[in-house]
């Protein structure tokens, strides 16, 4: 009758599912106090339960949610019903979804999982506990523990891989690949709703490749998750990135230069003006490696502009802007960023021809530019942009540096074992350590090598590396480079007139990595061709 009277649907919440995430937008105390239940929730159209719809507490909890931008639908309900409402509040984990794309976990809990959490078959433990819950917020559990473990292992990426009858879920550890755990597409099928959800994606396509983004709140602090959904053969399959700003806040000094390059790349970027470039695969560490530069000549009295696809980790004192396909290009946010005045650029990537040649004027003309390109070694950045139609002559005046660089895993100091090369090795070492133009940098034994163990230890997780650390090679301008720049030279000849400069190679660089302990052959042979140039 009540209902007839106010011309608000009746429902009976004991025959309607109430959904958690709904429930969390109102805290169980406010919502007690309107007598009132937010129990539907599909994006921002959700489902409002109140006992009477006139109630004045109840009212202003229907406009305040209305003010988050939620579309709400009033239902009557009985007392009884509101009871088994409040009743799930019980239910809820410590995981709260505060706004769309923030997924939020709370101090208690991030540190009651940290402590379970030793290796990664502590965290498929915890998984299989999840799943077998019946509660209404298993896959929020689940969802918990595996962002817990990704942060307590310190995982770059989480993969989600479907195959025909489970899923396999695996963490990227210090660049490699490793399995957690398999279980059932039904939960996962849950799972990447959630995420998709979390994300921004559309859920009813499952057909097309999605790109979204969320953040994980973790004492205060977001964090940044990159999501990609990629069609597959048995369902979709999903890769979350952790942008965690820890990784990038990565000292010049720390990121694995040997001292001549170093030093030859502390004088180029206190120049006023130049171009200075990094090159190398996705995901060798060319962002880390130019936000480090950016970090050290960053003052007060700079004004530095980023233009970056997208904005991956956020730095205090900079002007960082994010490219848009279709309105905000590279090159329109470059020719747009040298309209404010900035005294330092950096450029996500030099893609095209347009890009190249506002990059290398902007160099030319009192700006010290930063930016990255797809070449296999710092003498491939030479031909790479002659290709893409920046004249040879102007080349000379606007290149300060070139650098190459790949990640290579380190040996877990707690673990690692030393060993003599074998004659193979020996020789391997040998060839690449003759090659070294300044010999002050050859230790005093080239016969000596260090190798992980084979279980690891409780310090690496059983993996017997732990963190990583950059190769590099470094090519810059002189009067050789300069002269043979006129004749369009191939990578090579580059890399011949650039050997006076005394600079290692990668090669190079990673076999006195190796002889120093930080790494051991078999890992830099994963990461660097051993035989180039051979």
């Amino acid at each position: 009758m009540l209902s007839q009277k106010y011309g608000v649907e009746y429902v009976d919440l004991s025959l309607v599912s109430v959904n958690s995430d709904a429930l969390r937008l109102l805290s169980e105390t406010e919502a007690r106090d309107a007598e009132a239940a937010v129990f539907g929730r599909i994006g921002k159209r959700i489902s409002v339960a109140v006992r009477a719809p006139k109630n004045p507490k109840a009212e202003a909890l229907v406009q305040k949610l209305q003010n988050l931008g939620y579309e709400v639908t009033l239902f009557m309900v009985s007392g009884e019903s509101l009871k088994r409402a409040y009743a799930h509040y019980a239910d809820l984990s410590y995981a709260t979804e505060t706004k769309a794309g923030v997924f939020e976990l709370s101090n208690t809990e991030l540190e009651e999982l940290l402590q379970k959490v030793s290796s990664l078959s502590d965290i498929g433990k915890l998984i299989n506990e999840a799943i077998v819950l019946k509660h209404s917020y298993r896959i929020t559990r689940i969802l918990e523990v595996i962002l817990a473990g990704a942060l307590a292992t310190k995982a770059s990426d989480v993969h989600f891989e479907p195959e025909e009858s489970k899923v396999r879920l695996r963490y990227r550890l210090d660049g490699v690949l490793i399995d957690v755990l398999t279980f059932d597409p039904e939960t996962y099928h849950l799972m990447l709703s959630r995420l998709k959800l979390l994300s921004g994606l559309k859920l009813n396509i499952g057909n097309e490749a999605q790109d979204g983004r969320f953040s994980i709140k973790i004492k205060g602090e977001e964090m940044e998750l990159r999501t990609s959904v990629l069609p597959g053969n048995y369902a979709e399959t999903l890769v979350l990135r952790i942008l965690n700003p820890q990784a990038i806040g990565v000292e010049l000094e720390a990121l694995g230069l040997n001292a001549k390059l170093r030093a030859k790349i502390e004088k180029e970027i206190s120049k006023p003006n130049g171009m200075i470039l990094t090159t190398g695969p996705t995901g060798s560490g060319k962002t880390t490696t130019l936000y480090a530069f950016l970090r050290k000549i960053n003052s007060t009295g700079t004004k530095i502009i980023t233009i970056e696809d997208p904005i991956e980790y956020h730095l205090a004192g900079l002007v960082q802007t994010q490219v848009d396909k279709k309105n905000y290009t590279f090159a329109s946010g470059l020719r747009s960023a040298l309209r404010q005045d900035p005294d330092i650029i950096m450029v996500g990537e030099i893609r095209d021809t347009e890009v190249a040649e506002v990059a290398i004027n902007a160099a030319l003309t009192g700006h010290l530019v930063f930016s990255t390109l797809h070449t296999n070694n710092a003498a491939g950045s030479f031909p790479r942009l002659i290709d893409l139609g920046i004249s040879e002559k102007v080349l000379s005046s606007a290149v300060n540096t070139a650098l190459a660089q790949r990640l290579v895993r380190t040996l877990c100091n707690a673990c690692k074992k030393e060993r003599a090369a074998t004659t193979e090795e020996q020789k391997t070492i040998d060839r690449i350590i003759n090659g070294i133009v300044d010999r002050a940098l050859v230790p005093a034994r080239t016969n000596m090598l260090h190798e992980a163990t084979k279980d690891g230890c409780v310090e690496c997780n059983g993996r017997g590396y732990k963190g990583r650390i950059g190769i590099f090679e470094g090519i810059c301008m002189d009067s050789h480079i300069e002269e043979i720049l006129r004749n369009r030279p191939s990578e090579r000849e580059v890399a011949a007139a650039a050997r006076p400069q005394g600079i290692p190679t990668m090669q190079e660089d990673g076999i006195l990595k190796v002889l120093s302990g930080l790494t051991s052959l078999e890992e830099l042979t994963r990461v660097v061709d051993l035989e180039l140039g051979v």
